[in-house]
């Protein structure tokens, strides 16, 4: 299977050359200056010049602060630029996947979202997303939207690897414990993101097609998560520090972060077979790559 992929360093589409390459797929990222997804333009030639078997749209504007003073960029990325790339997906009569955000709510409800209920973002990136999202469905039918959530990896810059640098230098950190979320790996997305390009490649079935959420099972605040890095840490002889939870008033950002960002994702389980290892296992893996055993 040939995967084209928009981006060439995120966490996600690194992630994906990595796994699809071990499973012996063709994995092609195409990115700026060739793809630039503030000119349609150049998105619809990049992406058919690769003759891909299907797409997978990962590159977008991800500065979720800096956007609330970017709407316009953010916009031009997350919407008209996921729009460019469904139009290039349709032209070729390939499969598209989408990869969007818990951003898409405003986190209140007192359990985790599906698919089903109302989207609300509180911010510029989220309503961004949203966009996009819209944007993909009305324009190519043969698309699967997946909201992510709380990405990490043994690549590019994250919550673990941020956690790990600050544990280097002081013994205690204030951690938000007021927002709760799936910890999810990258590599996990990859993962479920190649699953599911073999689903929409071999199977015309609608039921394929729509939007999914694909985190991992198990819940956590960021106070918690911290603890459980800096407990792996401490066990492979790196840095650790103790967590003492703090609310989201306590740390104010110019954005507003979701306060439950947790996804319900039986939808994808059951109609893609798609069900991704648990929070404390991928954090291991990850783990296992940052800080190797000593020989």
């Amino acid at each position: 299977m040939k995967i084209a992929v928009t981006g060439t360093a995120g966490q996600v589409v690194t992630s994906l050359i990595e796994r699809g390459t071990a499973a012996w797929h063709e994995v092609i990222t195409i990115g700026r200056p060739d793809l630039d997804l503030a000119d349609p333009a150049s998105v619809v030639r990049s992406l058919e010049a690769t003759a891909p078997d299907v797409i997978v749209s990962a590159a977008a504007y991800t500065a979720v602060d800096k956007a609330e003073t970017e709407s316009d960029l953010a916009f031009a990325v997350n919407g008209a630029g996921a729009g460019a790339v469904a139009q290039a997906a349709k032209t070729l009569g390939v499969p598209l996947i989408h990869i969007s955000t818990d951003y898409v709510f405003d986190g209140t409800l007192d359990r985790p979202y599906l698919e089903s209920d109302p989207t609300g973002p509180t911010g510029v990136y989220g309503a961004s997303k949203l966009a996009g999202e819209r944007a993909v469905l009305d324009i190519h039918d043969n698309s699967a939207v997946l909201r992510v959530a709380w990405v990490y990896s043994p690549f590019g810059g994250n919550f673990v690897k941020t956690m790990l640098r600050l544990a280097a230098d002081r013994d205690e950190l204030g951690v938000v414990g007021d927002q709760v979320g799936n910890p999810t790996s990258a590599l996990a997305i990859a993962d479920g993101i190649i699953q599911v390009a073999t689903n929409l490649v071999s199977d015309s079935s609608p039921t394929l097609r729509g939007t999914f959420h694909m985190t991992v099972p198990g819940d956590a605040s960021w106070a918690d998560f911290a603890e459980a890095i800096f407990t792996a840490s401490a066990a492979r002889g790196g840095p650790s520090a103790s967590v003492r939870a703090i609310g989201t008033a306590d740390y104010p950002t110019p954005a507003t972060r979701p306060a439950n960002s947790r996804l319900d994702c039986a939808l994808i389980a059951r109609v893609h077979g798609v069900t991704l290892p648990d929070w404390p296992t991928s954090l291991d893996e990850v783990m296992d790559r940052l800080q190797p055993a000593k020989t």
